[in-house]
C-alpha cells in the first residue's frame, strides 16, 4: 500500500475533504437560554433601536447644553427646575431654554433636552433652582436612541458562534429564539487488539484505551456531541460491522491507529469498499501524523488518525478542528485552531524541511517575554501532552528553529 502514501500538505488535505462535503446542514430553532455556544443558521437584523429612547447615563439634571456654556465655580449658571424623571416611566416634561429636569441613571431625557449634567456640578439653591458650576456639551452623558443597535443593522451573521455578549444583544432587541445549526454528532472508535477500555484490569501486553477518551473530551469543548463507538480489533469484518452501523447516525466518525502502513492497511480496504468516494487522502506532510487517512463514505467524513496519543491529538487539533467546526456551521471566516501566541524557544529545535512540524511546549513568562520550552518524548507518551501548555509549530520547508527564535505556539484549552 506504499503507493498511496503520497503526502499531501494540510491545508489541501482538509480542502480535498471539504470539497466532498455535503453543504446542506440541518437546523433547529432553540431558546434564546439554550443559544449559547451554537452556530448561528441565519442572519439577524434588528427590527427596533436600542435603547429604544435616549436615556442618561449619569444621576443629574436634563437640560439644553447651551445654558451651561461658560458656566464655571466662579461663574455658575442658574436653571429652573421643573420636573424629574422617575426611572421606567416616559419623560413628559418638555425642557425650554433655562430650564431643567432632574433624571436618573438610565431614565429617559424629556423633550427639548440635549445634554446632562453630573449632579456633582450642581447645588440646589431652592427647591425649584439649581447651580450648574460646569459646562456640558450637546449629547454628554446620553445615550442616543438607537446608538447601540439601529432599527434595520445587521446584527450577526450565519455562521457565527453565540457568545454571552450576544445573547445579551439578542434579548435586549427582544429575541427570545433563534434558527441554530444542529449539533454535529461525532462518533469515535479506538481500534487494535491490544486495546481493553479503561475499567478493564490489563493483561500482560494489552494497554487501557487513552485517544477515545482524550479525543472525546476536546470534541464536546467544541460544541459537538460524542458518542463512544469503544474498540475494534484488527479484524475486517468487525471494522466493516461496527463502521455500518454508526455511518447512518454520525456526521462525523474518527477511528485512531490503523492508519499505518502494514496490517493496518485494511483500514484503507474496508474504506473503498463500503462506499464512494471511499479514501481521498493517506498521508499528511505533517509530523507527528503522517499516515492520517481522509475519506468520504456516503455523505459521512471519516479521519484515521495516528495510534500513538499524542500524534492522534495533534493531528486532531491541526486537521480535525476545523472539520468539526465547518460541520457546526461556522463561517470560513471563523473556522480556525485553538488560540495562538507567539515565545521565544529555549533551545535550538531541528526539522525535517519535507513535513509541517509541531512539538509539545511548556510555556514560562520571563523578564517580560514569553519563553517556549520543548517536552521531549514519544509520541506513544501521553505525559508529553499532560506536561505541554501548547503545541509550537516549525512551517513546511524550514529546517528547525535556533535558540531565542520567535515560534507560533497553538495553546491548549
Amino acid at each position: 500500500m506504499s503507493e498511496l502514501m503520497n503526502l499531501i500538505a494540510i491545508d489541501e488535505a482538509i480542502e480535498t475533504l471539504n470539497q466532498g462535503l455535503n453543504s446542506e446542514l440541518t437546523t433547529e430553532k432553540v431558546a434564546i437560554t439554550e443559544a449559547g455556544g451554537r452556530i448561528l443558521a441565519q442572519d439577524l437584523k434588528s427590527e427596533i433601536d436600542l435603547p429604544p429612547f435616549s436615556r442618561s447615563t449619569m444621576d443629574g439634571y436634563a437640560l439644553k447644553a447651551e445654558d451651561t456654556f461658560g458656566a464655571s465655580e466662579n461663574l455658575p449658571a442658574y436653571l429652573d427646575v421643573v420636573g424629574e424623571v422617575k426611572m421606567g416611566e416616559k419623560a413628559e416634561t418638555k425642557i425650554n431654554s433655562g430650564q431643567a429636569v432632574a433624571v436618573p441613571t438610565g431614565g429617559m431625557m424629556p423633550p427639548g433636552a440635549d445634554a446632562v449634567v453630573m449632579v456633582e456640578y450642581t447645588e440646589k439653591m431652592e427647591e425649584d433652582e439649581i447651580e450648574v458650576t460646569k459646562s456640558v456639551a450637546v449629547g454628554e452623558n446620553i445615550v442616543q436612541q438607537g446608538e447601540d443597535i439601529a432599527a434595520g443593522d445587521s446584527l450577526l451573521a450565519q455562521g457565527h458562534l453565540l457568545r454571552s455578549q450576544d445573547i445579551g444583544a439578542l434579548t435586549g432587541i427582544g429575541i427570545t429564539e433563534v434558527e441554530v445549526f444542529a449539533v454535529p454528532q461525532v462518533t469515535v472508535f479506538s481500534t487494535g487488539d491490544e486495546l481493553i477500555p479503561p475499567e478493564e484490569e490489563p493483561e500482560m501486553g494489552e494497554i487501557r484505551d487513552i485517544n477515545s477518551y482524550a479525543l472525546g473530551s476536546r470534541i464536546t469543548k467544541l460544541g459537538a456531541t460524542v458518542n463512544y463507538g469503544g474498540i475494534i480489533s484488527d479484524r475486517k469484518e468487525e471494522l466493516i460491522t461496527n463502521l455500518e452501523a454508526q455511518l447512518d447516525k454520525s456526521d462525523l466518525i474518527i477511528l485512531s491507529g490503523g492508519s499505518s502502513v502494514g496490517i493496518k492497511d485494511l483500514t484503507i480496504e474496508v474504506l473503498n469498499e463500503l462506499g464512494e468516494p471511499g479514501v481521498l487522502v493517506h498521508g499528511v506532510s505533517i509530523k507527528p501524523g503522517k499516515p492520517t487517512i481522509l475519506a468520504i463514505i456516503d455523505d459521512t467524513p471519516v479521519i484515521g488518525l495516528p495510534g500513538h496519543p499524542t500524534s492522534a491529538m495533534v493531528v486532531f487539533e491541526i486537521v480535525v478542528v476545523p472539520i468539526i467546526q465547518k460541520l457546526a456551521g461556522r463561517k470560513e471566516a471563523e473556522i480556525k485552531v485553538q488560540s495562538q501566541v507567539s515565545a521565544k524557544l529555549s533551545r535550538n529545535v531541528a526539522s525535517a524541511p519535507g513535513r509541517e512540524e509541531y512539538f509539545r511546549v511548556s510555556l514560562e513568562e520571563r523578564d517580560n517575554q514569553l519563553w517556549a520550552t520543548p517536552s521531549l518524548g514519544k509520541s506513544s507518551l501521553i505525559t508529553t501532552m499532560v506536561e505541554a501548555d501548547g503545541l509550537a509549530k516549525v512551517g513546511l520547508g524550514t529546517e528547525g528553529v535556533k535558540q531565542g527564535g520567535m515560534i507560533p505556539v497553538i495553546l491548549f484549552d
